[in-house]
Parts: structure tokens; C-alpha cells; sequence
């Protein structure tokens, strides 16, 4: 069936229902009759991604809901003098319900939906969407003096109070979805202008957050200065094309982040705070600047916090909104802000893993990262855009447990569905897909070895730092049993740098360094070849050596091996090192730590740096 027929037989089928639902919600007709026809309005606008779904009408309700609460503020229903007695008594008896118990008891009776999909429509665990529903529904009959098993004949007369509606023809609600953009565009021209004036780039209070500009959702006057028609009618494609870049797009609280969705998430007793650091705009940690898109028209932010409970540490949240005024900014944005976490140069901070999320929004990852500052915390950093909107989600907690990626997916999914109805937006999101990925590439040389990828080491807690990359005259990640020179013929792109921890008192010898190179694929493995076969003799070669491999991978692509090396330089002196080498297609890398005693790395901490030394290899061979 074409895009249209299949979005005209929904908007017939479902329209009456759906504004049943959120007449029951809120009490007040007219609010819910434009709320709804303005989300059937949204739903054509995303018709590709909207119908694709297995319940569109979960897409479309939420969105008539969020749009009627926004719009009614009293109820109204006690001025209809003409309302059947039994319909206000029912509104009354929901209108006394607190709106997430109302929720549930709208959708168990009103709408086909799972239990499952019930919670996750309101952003409650089952568990709990089960307790709030037995709640409503004993308080509810009580009200209206009812048995329980009698609810759901008192919502027939809503029904039936709505269903002679008159509606928009669909013709004028597809044509609404789909000169949307040109209308948001032409209304926020003239109040970007004087965003601009005044810098009120981002904007918020104590209480969390609100638009960038209070009177971001300007009036029409703006659209009759760029020359728009009549109320209804589209503006001359050539004005709307001017203005594109320069839409601003109101960003509020309803768009974002819940403190149900949250809990949901992350069970403890969050509550939203101030937002810190409103001064400097840096708010996260490893952020660099105030905004990844220096350009972009408006912003958002808030914050939550739980305290520690038994079996929970404490923790945090933020989340951040930039509104680009291009899509080819918002790119560049989510690169920015991916670029901020997985290249973070904040003192004891280790990148620890980084994840694609499909299915969400346009692009999305979390990156997973630890400070060993004390207290030690694990922070993740999820990053997505949507068309021209990109946030970030990042959570901190007290402890240096593996983080639940499952409901971090989902916050930022969350995240995501917030503002995928927002006007130059793209894609929402559907149930999030993780895939481990090579990490962002970060620091002068790519290709190497970064800070922000080192562990730390037992009884230090100053910093790593690390010297500048050089050409590779000398290969001091070279151990005594191989000697490796990457100074040889047909090497290319061969350099070398050392990390060290100063003022940490250490000996001499201690430190970390990395040489790489590019050489012919061919040439590459049998220069590994020639690395292992030293390392494989060496015990027999050199006296009072002790060399155990630990780790070793070999395919047509990639080769890793580590090895652990003890060495008697004297009868009352032992040299400990531990030594790794990679390769990736053409590219070679070896990686030497020599620790200082009991200075170590934990266990199997430097083999897993040597597979990152592996992952950011590939960039190497990239073309300059």
C-alpha cells in the first residue's frame, strides 16, 4: 500500500480513539482535539520512520498527551453545562489521580497494549507500573463508587461524547506534515535575530532547564515579516529556504530526560538540581568547550543526583541538548562531543570501552570511562543526534563496577525519543543495539597510544604524561631479546613516544613507550614473525632470562602477542618488563612497560592496553 493510503487509513481508524484517551487524560476537548491532530500532523512529518513501527499509535500518543497537558491548565469540563452527569464524574473522579496513576489506568483500559509496552509507555519498570495500576484502580472505583470489574464500562460514554468530533480532512493534515519545517522556520526567523543580539544562547534555572529563549515560540509576526501569506497558507519557498539555517527551535522540559524514565533506568531516589557551572558552560567532565557547536541557536541542560542508599552508590546525571542550524552541524557536533569523552585529557582519566548504539536516532555511542581520582568513579558517556539536535546523556556513579550498558543504551534512546518530534529532527529510536568499535581517535598522532588509554599503577596517584611523538631513530619499546628496529628499509610513518609519571619518586627505568610503523602487508607479518621467533629463543640465547608469553592472536589480518620478560642485569638485580606487538594489515606497533617494583599495572591491565594499541592502529595506514 503507498505511504499515503497506509497514513490515511490511520489517521481515520485511530484519530477517535486517541482522542478519547487524552480527553480521559485531561478533561478538556478542545486541548486534546488540537493536541491530537497536531501529533497526526508530526506523525506524516516522520511517516517513513513512524510507520516502520509495530504500534504507531505508541509513537502518536505520547505526543497528543505531552501536547494537551501543555495546553489545558484547568478543567474546563465543570463549564460545560451540557456534559452528561456521569462523563464529569468520571473526569473528576481521573482528574484526582496523580497523572502517572492516571496513565496506566488509561492505557490498561482504553488502549490494545501490553503490559510490558504499558510501562515502558509511561517510563516505569513493570513492577512498578503493576503497583501504580492497582492503585488507580481502587482509588478510582472508590470515587466513583463502582466495583472494580466494573471500570471500564464508565469510559463508553467518552467515547460517545467524542466520536461526533469534527475533524480535518486528511489532505489538510499531510499537507500540515508537510510544509512543517517551512512553518517553524518562518515563525522563529525574527527570534533568532534577537537571540543573537542579546548572546541568551542557553538559558536556565534552578529548577533544571527551560528554552534557550523564553520567547522562543515567537508569533506571527515574524512570519508576516518574511513575507509570509494568510494563517495556514506556506511561505515563498525561496524566503524558507533563507531562513533554514537560522530556525530556532524551542527546547523544553517536556522534550527531555524524566525523572521516571530515569528510575526506570537506574532504580534510586533521583531528583533534579541546579545546574552547576553555569558560568563557564563546561558542566562534564573532559568537556573542552562550552558548546560543540559554536553556531548552533539554542540549547538545553539539566541535572539529576541520587544519594547513596545500601547497595547503591551515589550518583549523577546530566544531559545536555544542542539545536544545530544545519545537518552537516549537528554532525560535526556529535563529533565534537564524541571527541570530548574518548580523547579526554582530565588528569587519572582511562577510557575503558566504546560502543556504537544502533537504532537510535542518526548516530549514537557510549563510552565508558573510569577516574582514579578518589572517590573512584565510572562515568558513560552516551552521545547521539537526531537530525539536527545532538545530546548527551552522562551518568556518574562511586564505584568502578561494570556499568549496566543495557539501561545506558536506553537512557539515551530515551533521550533521543524526547526529541525526535522536535521540528528539523530525524529519526527516534527503537530498542537500542550495542556493538563494541574502535575507540574515537584522539591525541596529535591517532595511531598511537593516548593518555586517556593508560591504566593506572599501584600506589600513584599523580598523572601520566606523555613526551612528544618523534621519528623513530631508536625503538625504546624494544626488550634485550628482540632488539627491534623500526629505522629499517620500506618503513614508513615510523614514530615513537614514552609516557612517564613525574615526580613520582620512581626509578629511572620506569615508564611506558610505543613505537609504530607502516610497512607492506607482507613485510608486516613476517616482521612480527621475526619478533616472536627472538622472543621464542631468548631463554636460550641470553642467561638468567625468563621470558612467558601471555597473550597471542593471529589471523590473515591482525597479529597480537605480550609477553612477560625477567632479566638478571646483576647477581642482586632483576629487570622486570612486560612487552607487546601488533599488527594490523601494513601497520606495526610494539609497546614496552617497565615497572618499578611493586609500581605495577594490575593483572592483565597492560594486555589490554596492547589491544587498544591494536584498535587505534588502523589509522595509521589512513590516507593523509
Amino acid at each position: 500500500m503507498p505511504p499515503v493510503d497506509e497514513f490515511d487509513d490511520f489517521y481515520k481508524s485511530t484519530r477517535t480513539s486517541l482522542l478519547q484517551q487524552t480527553f480521559a487524560l485531561t478533561g478538556d476537548l478542545p486541548a486534546s482535539r488540537s493536541a491530537v491532530r497536531d501529533a497526526f500532523v508530526a506523525a506524516w512529518h516522520h511517516w517513513r520512520k513512524v510507520s516502520r513501527l509495530e504500534d504507531p499509535v505508541g509513537w502518536v500518543r505520547p505526543l497528543a498527551w505531552r501536547h494537551a497537558q501543555r495546553r489545558h491548565s484547568a478543567r474546563i469540563f465543570h463549564r460545560d453545562r451540557k456534559l452528561d452527569p456521569d462523563i464529569r464524574a468520571t473526569l473528576d473522579a481521573l482528574a484526582k489521580l496523580p497523572i502517572t496513576q492516571r496513565k496506566v489506568l488509561l492505557l490498561t483500559h482504553l488502549a490494545d497494549v501490553s503490559m510490558a509496552d504499558m510501562a515502558r509507555e509511561v517510563g516505569l519498570t513493570q513492577h512498578d507500573a503493576e503497583t501504580r495500576l492497582q492503585l488507580a484502580t481502587a482509588e478510582f472505583a472508590m470515587q466513583r463508587e463502582v466495583p472494580t470489574t466494573a471500570i471500564r464500562p464508565l469510559f463508553e460514554p467518552l467515547r460517545d461524547h467524542v466520536a461526533d468530533v469534527r475533524w480535518p480532512r486528511v489532505t489538510i493534515v499531510r499537507r500540515a506534515g508537510t510544509t512543517r519545517r517551512r512553518t517553524h522556520t518562518a515563525v522563529g526567523a525574527v527570534a533568532v535575530v534577537g537571540a543573537l543580539v542579546l548572546c541568551g544562547v542557553a538559558v536556565t534555572d534552578a529548577q533544571g532547564v527551560r528554552p534557550s529563549l523564553e520567547n522562543a515560540r515567537s508569533t506571527g509576526v515574524a512570519a508576516l515579516r518574511l513575507g509570509a501569506g494568510p494563517a495556514g497558507s506556506e511561505a515563498p519557498e525561496p524566503d524558507a529556504e533563507a531562513a533554514a539555517a537560522h530556525t530556532l527551535v524551542a527546547i523544553d522540559t517536556d522534550d527531555l530526560v524524566t525523572v521516571d524514565q530515569l528510575t526506570t533506568r537506574f532504580p534510586g531516589r533521583w531528583r533534579q538540581t541546579g545546574t552547576g557551572g553555569a558560568k563557564t558552560g563546561i558542566l562534564l567532565p573532559c568537556q573542552s568547550t562550552r558548546f560543540a557547536d559554536p553556531e548552533g541557536n539554542s540549547s538545553a541542560v539539566q541535572q539529576f543526583k541520587a544519594p547513596a542508599r545500601k547497595q547503591q552508590s551515589r550518583s549523577s546525571m546530566v544531559q545536555t541538548v544542542e539545536m544545530s542550524t544545519t545537518n552537516s552541524g549537528a554532525k560535526a557536533a556529535y563529533d565534537v562531543m564524541r571527541g570530548w569523552f574518548g580523547g579526554c585529557s582530565d588528569a587519572r582519566v582511562q577510557l575503558i570501552s566504546t560502543y556504537d548504539v544502533d537504532r537510535v536516532g542518526d548516530d549514537a555511542s557510549l563510552l565508558v570511562l573510569r577516574s582514579w581520582k578518589e572517590p573512584q568513579t565510572t562515568m558513560v558517556a552516551g552521545v547521539a543526534r537526531t537530525g539536527r539536535a545532538t545530546t548527551i546523556t552522562f551518568t556518574r556513579v562511586q564505584d568502578t563496577d561494570r556499568p549496566d550498558l543495557a539501561g545506558e543504551a536506553g537512557l539515551l534512546a530515551d533521550a533521543v525519543n524526547g526529541l525526535c518530534a522536535l521540528p528539523e529532527t530525524g529519526p527516534c529510536a527503537e530498542k537500542p543495539e550495542l556493538a563494541a568499535t574502535a575507540p574515537v581517535p584522539a591525541g596529535e598522532v591517532p595511531a598511537m597510544l593516548s593518555e586517556v588509554d593508560l591504566p593506572p599503577v599501584a600506589g600513584v596517584e599523580r598523572p601520566w604524561i606523555g613526551t612528544e611523538a618523534r621519528v623513530a631513530l631508536t625503538n625504546l619499546a624494544a626488550s634485550r631479546c628482540d632488539a627491534t628496529r623500526f629505522d629499517v628499509k620500506a618503513m614508513r610513518r615510523n614514530m615513537t613516544r614514552s609516557f612517564v609519571i613525574p615526580e613520582a619518586k620512581l626509578s629511572d627505568l620506569f615508564g611506558l613507550t610505543e613505537t609504530v610503523g607502516l610497512l607492506p602487508s607482507k613485510r608486516a607479518r613476517s616482521f612480527v614473525g621475526d619478533v616472536r621467533t627472538r622472543l621464542a629463543s631468548c631463554d636460550d640465547r641470553e642467561l638468567g632470562t625468563d621470558v612467558v608469553r601471555v597473550a597471542d592472536v593471529s589471523t590473515k589480518k591482525q597479529d597480537l602477542t605480550v609477553w612477560h620478560v625477567t632479566t638478571e642485569i646483576s647477581d642482586n638485580e632483576t629487570v622486570t618488563y612486560l612487552m607487546g606487538i601488533v599488527r594490523d594489515g601494513g601497520s606495526v606497533a610494539q609497546v614496552g612497560f617497565v615497572p618499578d617494583g611493586k609500581v605495577q599495572m594490575a593483572p592483565g591491565a597492560f594486555v589490554a592496553l596492547v589491544h587498544r594499541a591494536l584498535d587505534r592502529l588502523p589509522v595509521l595506514a589512513a590516507k593523509r
